[in-house]
């Protein structure tokens, strides 16, 4: 039963993944369709990860109220209804309405799933989870690419939503399956404090700019990487370019997948650690001054598989770093602090390499590594004092 459990849960992040790759996958077709300038992709973006950080806030009052399965099956109707709104979109201001929902299904699914790991489960799972969220991630451009190809953008959204469907019925069917653990839930979530009151915790603000520079970082590499190539090498073809855009979600992938195999024989906070100087070594590769590829392509890799353990394993310390009664709000503002990084951050950058060049960005990388790793260390000697 156990097991089974936690393959309903891998199967919901893979559906959390899903919807997240699909706007930048179809955005070249849905532009020309709706006649507006190439960066309006942003304000759609920005819309959602708004919607998320609203949700995630929300988090800790309903995971109080309700419990985590009624919340999941919810949060995933209301990306189908996202999905569907989308692909029926005929203007640009529709996407804007069906954002809502996309959005404010994405977060309370994440929240809540990554709360319910975190007091439930051992690092290893916690790992295996985010990879999972990569397999939905990895999956989504193909579903759109196979739907320009064959039919035209609005498929891709429409069959995402169908396949979303299916993950939706599976998680009805699987309810029974959720009581091995739904006395403890009810225990823990009954008492669990509110947002506002953790910020005054120890440690608590330090863990949000530690988590707000992790994401900074990645959500900088997974829209910037192929720039960087175009901009800093040359004799290479568009589609060699657009392919090393895959290297960091790759390495991620890779990274927490050797995590779930070695976690709970790590520690999180052995790993995170070595993720992070891994890391700054990948970084380090980048910064080799060379016109050959190569090096920084593996640089980029090596970055992503560093990347892998870290959002996994700050998540899954909250329960013990802080108390299970803390657990759900520092989860919702770490995820919060995550998607103002996501959001804000990679759009910041584009406005500097605009003005110095993108052959920053591996120093822009590096001060978010730096920034992440200090702020962590600081918070585990406030939390051992």
């Amino acid at each position: 039963m156990s097991s089974m459990l936690i393959a309903v849960i891998y199967l919901i992040f893979i559906s959390l993944g899903l919807p997240d790759s699909l706007l930048g996958a179809g955005w070249p077709k849905m532009q020309t369709a709706f006649g507006v300038p190439s960066a309006w992709a942003g304000y759609v973006s920005m819309t959602i990860s708004f919607m998320t950080i609203i949700s995630v806030l929300c988090s800790p009052e309903l995971i109080r109220r309700f419990q985590t399965k009624w919340i999941v099956i919810v949060s995933v109707f209301m990306t189908i209804l996202g999905l569907l709104g989308f692909s029926f979109s005929g203007r640009f201001w529709m996407l804007f309405l069906f954002a809502v929902p996309y959005g404010l299904g994405a977060g309370a699914i994440d929240a809540s799933i990554n709360h319910y790991v975190a007091n439930h489960y051992p690092s290893s799972v916690m790992n295996f989870l985010h990879c999972f969220y990569g397999v939905g991630a990895v999956i989504s451009p193909f579903i759109m690419s196979f739907a320009i190809k064959t039919a035209r953008w609005n498929e891709g959204y429409r069959w995402t939503a169908y396949l979303q469907t299916c993950i939706m019925l599976v998680c009805i069917l699987s309810l029974p399956l959720w009581k091995q653990n739904e006395s403890r839930e009810q225990e823990d979530d009954h008492d669990s404090a509110g947002v506002w009151e953790i910020l005054k915790v120890p440690g608590v603000l330090l863990t949000l700019i530690a988590f707000f520079a992790y994401c900074s970082g990645e959500a900088t590499c997974s829209l910037w990487t192929p720039s960087y190539f175009a901009g800093t090498r040359t004799g290479l073809d568009d589609g060699t370019i657009a392919s090393f855009g895959s290297l960091v979600f790759g390495g991620m992938m890779l990274g927490r997948f050797l995590s779930g195999l070695t976690s709970d024989k790590l520690g999180d906070r052995r790993l995170i650690r070595i993720g992070v100087v891994l890391e700054v070594f990948g970084i380090l590769l980048v910064l080799i001054p060379t016109m050959g590829w190569a090096p920084a392509a593996t640089g980029f890799l090596i970055i992503g598989t560093g990347m892998g353990p870290v959002f996994p394993s700050i998540q899954h310390m909250a329960p013990v770093n802080f108390g299970k009664r803390f657990s759900a709000a520092v989860i919702s503002l770490q995820m919060a602090s995550a998607y103002i990084g996501m959001t804000f951050m990679p759009m910041v950058f584009g406005h500097i390499q605009q003005a110095v060049g993108i052959g920053i960005m591996p120093v822009y990388l590096l001060s978010f590594a730096v920034l992440n790793l200090t702020m962590l260390e600081i918070a585990y000697r406030r939390l051992k004092a």
